[in-house]
């Protein structure tokens, strides 16, 4: 499949570019308008964007299917040496799917006896969105269906003549959705055009789906919790800007070691600059009965990190002052602070980022501290958004790897590993 975008005046004259381009089997599978930009902006007309692809034409196999011919042809990645893929152990999804099945087999049940009418206004929209939903609700029982059977069945099942235009319009509603989710574009056609250098001729679209589903597993990474050190106490400073919950993290995790692993926990905290910072993180750690340390600079923490070795403490969790990524005093006042911890400690950062935040600003900080800082991720408030496509952005992006997911307030129920099955479910239009 080759993917390309057209610009013209009006969508229908890129429309047109693309169908000269591509021919008569052309599938537009996004429009945008560009709005222009500047002082004379006023003075300017919209530009439109579409993104148009085109199955392309292979030439007939005459070999046997199990011929060397089947298989990948140079300039194709090939998959089994450049990236071990492996779809999940069946138990592996089926633990995944226990979560959510009763949430889906209710949800499937209610959509049958509920008689959906939509008022006037969203009767005007094409035919498109019905189906959507429809294929959205096969979606949940593809993957649950496909992805909890052994590997040898799946390869088995695939029928050899699935139409290809049937194929193409199931692309380009992953590639929809996708996009809705606000994954970046230049990622969601990075995933597709994977996918088809892997993908079959004639395969069927849960085939497809398998595919997309593992090349996002594999894009997200595995997720990396914190670690104790067998032989050094372990030192995390949390670092990120400022209202993304960092206070509030670390009292999940500091529990977490505390009361489930029955681990030594200190905590510290250089957020000097907020008054309530350090009550804040005081309440929790009289709760934990753990002690809390107020810090104001790299020679005050690392006396307090010899003290901490000498008690037995496992490990030290440090609440850094949230800062705008344009504050360079601060950013160098943290810097130091991770910069100059004494080697016989194992340290590590972690950059709290919200779900909520936008695109932009998140690319912005990243670049800051990617700049400055070596460091894993956690999202936090995935509780007050329906869109996840930032967590894969940022991955992407940075190239960090992601830890933690929080999702509330409570403590210190709401946080867990990065759930990376149950995320890609989410993005691929999964409940």
């Amino acid at each position: 499949m080759t993917i390309k975008k057209f610009q013209g005046k009006t969508e229908a004259e890129a429309t047109a570019m693309a169908r000269e381009e591509f021919g008569a089997g052309t599938v537009i599978m996004n429009v945008k308008e560009i709005k222009p930009k500047g002082f004379l902006r006023s003075f300017k007309n919209s530009l439109f964007e579409v993104t148009a692809a085109i199955e392309e034409a292979e030439p007939a196999q005459t070999a046997n299917p199990a011929s060397p011919a089947h298989m990948a042809q140079p300039g194709n990645i090939n998959v089994a040496i450049d990236e071990p893929i492996a779809i999940p152990k069946p138990e592996e999804v089926k633990e995944v799917f226990a979560t959510v099945e009763n949430t889906w087999a209710s949800s499937m049940e209610e959509n049958k006896k509920t008689d959906y009418k939509k008022e006037p206004a969203a009767e005007s929209n094409s035919s498109n969105n019905s189906n959507l939903e429809e294929k959205l609700e096969s979606l949940q029982y593809l993957l649950e269906k496909k992805l909890s059977q052994p590997i040898e069945e799946q390869k088995e099942e695939f029928p050899k003549d699935a139409p290809a235009d049937e194929n193409l319009k199931f692309v380009k509603m992953i590639y929809s959705i996708l996009l809705e989710n606000e994954v970046d574009e230049k990622y969601v056609n990075q995933i597709m055009d994977e996918v088809e250098k892997v993908m079959k001729k004639g395969a069927s679209v849960d085939y497809i789906l398998s595919n997309i589903y593992q090349k996002m597993i594999l894009k997200f990474g595995q997720p990396q919790p914190i670690q104790l050190s067998e032989n050094k106490p372990k030192v995390v400073f949390f670092i990120g800007p400022t209202g993304v919950g960092k206070t509030t993290t670390i009292a999940k995790i500091a529990s977490r070691f505390k009361v489930e692993k029955g681990k030594n926990v200190a905590l510290y905290t250089a957020d000097t600059y907020r008054i309530a910072a350090a009550e804040q993180l005081r309440t929790y750690a009289n709760i934990l009965d753990t002690p809390l340390n107020i810090v104001y600079s790299s020679k005050e923490l690392n006396e307090e990190l010899y003290k901490a070795k000498e008690e037995e403490f496992d490990i030290v969790l440090i609440d850094t002052a949230g800062f705008s990524h344009k504050n360079e005093e601060q950013r160098e006042e943290t810097k130091s602070l991770i910069d100059q911890v004494p080697e016989e400690f194992d340290k590590e950062a972690y950059l709290v980022l919200s779900a909520t935040t936008k695109y932009r600003d998140l690319l912005e900080i990243a670049d800051m501290y990617k700049e400055h800082f070596k460091f894993k991720m956690i999202f936090t408030k995935l509780d007050e958004t329906s869109c996840y496509g930032n967590i894969l952005n940022m991955k992407l992006y940075t190239g960090a790897d992601l830890s933690y997911t929080t999702y509330g307030q409570n403590v210190p129920e709401d946080i867990e590993i990065l759930n990376t099955q149950n995320i890609v479910k989410l993005l691929l239009g999964g409940k």
